[in-house]
């Protein structure tokens, strides 16, 4: 196959105009990937050009989506991030019939190991090769499920360029008799390339369901039908690779969009569990080892006890310091905070964590903070 390696877009599209026939080069069938039908003006390779498909990038992170075991019937001790894009792209061709792909290979670790220095990348990575360039008509991100709901809020508050950025998983590995992923690849890619998917921020798709990354989270540690939106509902369902939108492109209610072009860090943000008899020093600690925020995972509507609560006030009102109060429950507003602490409304604790982190890259103050988190309540 002729290597065409710096070919224009502008080429591309202007022979889409003026011939009766596609533009097309079939993508390399050998196992190497040095081979390229075209690679854009941001070095992303593609396997195939059809001017007639969309263009999608699919950046991997790892995760079970990616994982191999030698026992098929393995659902867990297998091994995360085993598996490179490559071998991801090859393994859907029929993704191919749906959009251009090409591949970037952000890490490839289980997703405990996202770090914020990874989320800034991606966001930065996103924001220049997707935004900037008026070709894409979207992006997939692949991720571990344990901590995908972290990605998906995170890039959906820092990708605001209105293409749809769609965050996709397996519960279980790529080796497994029953593996979801390559499917639920397929049906990633299909909802990243579709126009009724623009103006909706960041969105996962599994299982057959298009959810809202501002509010979707994983609700059970083993099965495929896991990420859900329990109080919200769904954006919509893909019904033989055709994606349905229950809904006009919409918003969710007190989202903050942030530019992160120039910010480098994000800073620490801690996150503790509420239980009886919790002890203050807990709180203490946190900020004595470098955290610049907290997040309590209260009981009930985010409450904490006494004791607590007291350490609560003394470092929101005196010191300055945030502390946000979410609930453990799983669902649900935390309305007030009788602790004087920053109500999250209807976040989640690992929601509010990633929002509250963002705020103090920008230098929020405590105020400015809880302003900002009581636009996601009533």
């Amino acid at each position: 196959m002729v290597q065409l390696k710096h070919l224009a877009v502008a080429a591309l599209a202007t022979a889409s105009q003026t011939s009766a026939s596609p533009l097309i080069f079939t993508r390399d069938d050998s196992d190497s990937n040095t081979t390229y039908a075209f690679t854009n003006a941001n070095g992303l390779n593609f396997t195939q050009m059809n001017t007639t498909l969309p263009n999608v990038t699919i950046f991997a992170t790892g995760g079970t989506i990616a994982g191999s075991s030698p026992d098929n019937t393995a659902t867990s001790g297998y091994q995360a991030g085993a598996l490179g894009i490559a071998s991801l792209i090859s393994a859907v061709p029929e993704m191919l019939d749906v959009a251009n792909v090409a591949g970037v290979q952000i890490s490839n670790v289980g997703s405990g190991d996202i770090t914020s220095s990874i989320l800034l990348e991606m966001a930065h990575k996103l924001n220049t090769v997707l935004c900037n360039d008026p070709s894409m008509a979207g992006a997939v991100v692949t991720h571990g499920t344990d901590t995908l709901e972290e990605t998906a809020f995170f890039l959906d508050a820092t990708v605001n360029c209105k293409k749809p950025v769609v965050i996709v998983g397996a519960m279980r590995p790529a080796t497994a008799i029953s593996a979801d992923g390559p499917f639920n690849l397929l049906q990633a890619v299909t909802v990243a390339s579709e126009p009724q998917a623009r103006e909706r921020g960041a969105m996962v798709v599994m299982n057959d369901r298009i959810a809202s990354a501002y509010y979707v989270t994983k609700t059970n540690a083993n099965v495929m039908d896991t990420f859900k939106a329990v109080e919200m509902g769904y954006l919509g369902a893909i019904v033989s690779n055709e994606p349905y939108f229950f809904y006009p492109a919409v918003q969710p209610t007190g989202k903050t969009a942030f530019d992160v072009t120039n910010v480098t860090a994000i800073p620490r943000v801690d996150i503790l569990y509420s239980y009886q008899d919790m002890s203050n020093d807990t709180l203490y600690d946190a900020v004595g080892n470098g955290a610049k925020g907290v997040v309590v995972a209260g009981s009930g509507a985010g409450s904490v006890n006494t004791v607590f609560g007291d350490a609560v006030e003394e470092l929101v009102s005196d010191k300055g310091f945030p502390v946000v109060q979410s609930t453990r429950t799983g669902n649900g507003q935390v309305p007030y905070s009788a602790e004087g602490g920053i109500s999250s409304g209807f976040l989640s604790p690992p929601k509010s964590r990633i929002l509250l982190g963002l705020l103090l890259a920008q230098g929020k103050k405590v105020e400015e903070i809880r302003e900002v988190f009581g636009m996601t309540g009533i």
